[in-house]
């Protein structure tokens, strides 16, 4: 059986897969590049602590962006359950941008 930190950084790899595929509405990157997602936290029993934010605090999809979130790492093999933080603090701005995502929108 693989020790327990291996099968925590497996299981986070697979969690930040499952967010690559969730887009955010208003630029065409994916959430995780984009940098709304703050921290990924599993615990030993395999309950995730997901905190994230939203590009605005009126962004349109403020409700159903983070169930969107919530509900996608919860079908990862292996997730027991998600406690889901939305924060605003630091603010998100483009610097929070990956090169990947600033290559994808052409402002690298």
């Amino acid at each position: 059986m693989k020790d327990l930190a291996i099968q925590k950084k497996d299981l986070e790899e697979k969690i930040i897969s499952a967010l690559k595929e969730i887009y955010d509405p208003e630029i065409p990157v994916n959430i995780y590049e984009i940098g709304l997602i703050y921290k990924i936290e599993i615990e030993d029993d395999f309950l995730v602590h997901v905190v994230m934010t939203l590009t605005t605090p009126n962004c349109p999809v403020a409700e159903s962006l983070p169930a969107e979130v919530r509900e996608k790492v919860k079908t990862v093999e292996g997730v027991k359950d998600v406690d889901l933080e939305l924060t605003f603090e630091p603010p998100w701005d483009m610097e929070m941008l990956s090169d990947e995502a600033k290559l994808e929108l052409g402002i690298l």
